[in-house]
């Protein structure tokens, strides 16, 4: 199999993305994770797949799969280089992109200076929506990890994530805890895990341990569901500067109604896979 394909990042957090409308594209999670190797692939915290819409209302469908193959709803950062991506492919001549993914649909926004607007679409804070295991929706929630009973918020953003607040992101045990709890019994289709540390009611600093993939240098879905958390639990403003490993995201909610995220993407190189 031919394939060509562009390797591109949203603040370090770095994607192999395929164009499936005008090429054939044959995928199965055994190919994808030996693309994903770092030494003996492409290397790639995910692979985005452009298709054909399937509704007459959408531009484009988007697919993320993970490093280990597996599928997953949505990726923020993903979704700012796909925008990137079909506009440079000369896919699509508009700058308002509208696609639809596992997790719901998205609309994207390409600003005159390159970054990308994405409406993310609302959180889901009803536990079954997430999905989280809990008799009815709270800021916060008691979970056993360890030994030991952490107070978690969970957030929806079209995929599952668990925030932890934590007084230094920079010291906090991130591959410990995030491996213990992306399995945790009460996330029933795994779940991602942010380290939130509020410097400001305006700025945090956060790491991501994302499913399937371990910590990563950004997480867009990570970033807006770290400030939503922030704001229900009366911690944050609704205007936040998100500070990752990999840069800076600015994401706004008002507390009803959907989540914005603005940020860079970068094109690093294109390739052919024979």
């Amino acid at each position: 199999m031919r394939l060509k394909f562009t390797k591109m990042h949203g603040l370090g957090n770095d994607f192999m993305v395929v164009d499936g409308v005008s090429q054939e594209v044959e995928l199965s999670p055994e190919l994808i994770e030996q693309w994903a190797d770092r030494h003996f692939g492409v290397g790639f915290d995910q692979l985005l797949l452009v298709e054909p819409p399937t509704r007459p209302d959408r531009d484009f469908k988007y697919r993320i799969f993970n490093a280990d193959g597996t599928e997953v709803e949505n990726c923020g950062n993903g979704a700012r280089c796909f925008a990137r991506f079909v506009l440079d492919a000369k896919l699509i001549k508009a700058t308002t992109i509208r696609v639809e993914t596992a997790g719901g649909d998205l609309e994207l926004h390409v600003q005159e200076d390159g970054q990308v607007t994405v409406d993310m679409g609302r959180p889901r804070l009803n536990p079954s929506k997430i999905p989280f295991n809990a008799d009815e929706k709270a800021p916060l929630y008691p979970i056993e990890v360890n030994g030991e009973t952490l107070h978690i918020s969970a957030v929806g953003m079209g995929n599952p994530h668990c925030v932890i607040r934590t007084e230094d992101v920079d010291t906090a045990e991130v591959e410990a805890l995030g491996t213990a709890v992306e399995s945790h019994s009460d996330f029933p289709q795994r779940v991602n895990v942010g380290f939130m540390q509020i410097v400001s009611p305006t700025h945090i600093k956060l790491r991501v341990f994302e499913r399937g993939v371990g910590e990563t240098m950004a997480c867009g879905t990570g970033a807006c569901a770290a400030v939503v958390a922030g704001i229900i639990n009366n911690w944050l403003e609704h205007k936040v500067t998100v500070t990752l490993p990999g840069g800076d995201l600015t994401i706004e909610w008002s507390g009803e109604g959907n989540v914005r995220m603005t940020g860079p993407v970068a094109t690093v190189y294109q390739g052919v896979l024979v």
